[in-house]
């Protein structure tokens, strides 16, 4: 999740302009400092959608905000988000077997080298911090060893929430939590199983992206639209 703008930089708005806000579904420009147009496409149409169901697309998806959210940690997330496509570059869109079994070309200490010094900068390149990298090779591995043993790494991830998004009824930003006890057992367990970069906040962060939870205020149109598609999908 992005850290919040400085207080000094938060102009305390009528309550009007709070409602008008809402409705528009700018909320989340206080909440996360949240402006640039990416940002806010990301909060309306991507963040708190269920990420769920079979096939190994929604693994390799869940293995790709894992990998993000873990990238983030002591970041930013818009730092982040900028990168995206630079992270799906580098890791060949998180695909879990190329990225666990790649060949000793495709995922070594050599690839891990190149990465550390791909040229570019800004959006064209990943966070070059060996430790994360390192991580994204050894969380695929992981990654894969869970799917075998629940079905598919869907199954293991969801069952922290027993398979069904939970939703929220904020009234407001403030309302919404860094840790749930949910998170921590998450973070407990993927530790347990040597998951790189998986600390309870991360974790959080994570269930909030992939549709664990729903977290928009209640009053919003990204929690409508959120709340619709887990009726419709989880009855």
């Amino acid at each position: 999740m992005a850290q919040k703008r400085p207080a000094a930089r938060q102009a305390a708005p009528a309550p009007k302009r709070q409602k008008l806000k809402a409705s528009e579904g700018s909320w989340y420009e206080a909440y996360a400092g949240a402006t640039a147009d990416y940002y806010k496409k990301y909060m309306d149409k991507e963040w708190g959608v269920p990420i769920h169901g079979p096939g190994r697309s929604r693994d390799n998806k869940l293995f790709e905000m894992l990998s993000l959210e873990g990238a983030q940690a002591g970041l930013s997330w818009d730092c982040i988000l900028r990168k995206r496509q630079a992270y799906r570059r580098a890791f060949d869109h998180f695909d879990l077997p190329t990225v666990a079994v790649g060949s000793p070309q495709a995922y070594s200490p050599k690839k891990v080298n190149l990465l550390m010094k791909s040229p570019g900068s800004g959006s064209e390149v990943i966070v070059k911090n060996r430790a994360k990298i390192e991580s994204v090779l050894k969380n695929a591995k992981l990654c894969l060893e869970a799917a075998e043993e629940y079905g598919s790494f869907t199954k293991f991830l969801w069952s922290f929430v027993k398979g069904k998004p939970k939703v929220n009824r904020w009234k407001t930003s403030k309302q919404i939590p860094v840790v749930t006890k949910e998170a921590i057992a998450m973070s407990k367990e993927l530790k347990r199983r040597n998951f790189g970069f998986v600390g309870p906040t991360v974790c959080y962060a994570l269930m909030q992206s992939v549709g664990m939870v729903n977290d928009h205020p209640v009053n919003t149109p990204q929690w409508k639209r959120v709340n619709a598609i887990v009726e419709r999908r989880f009855g």
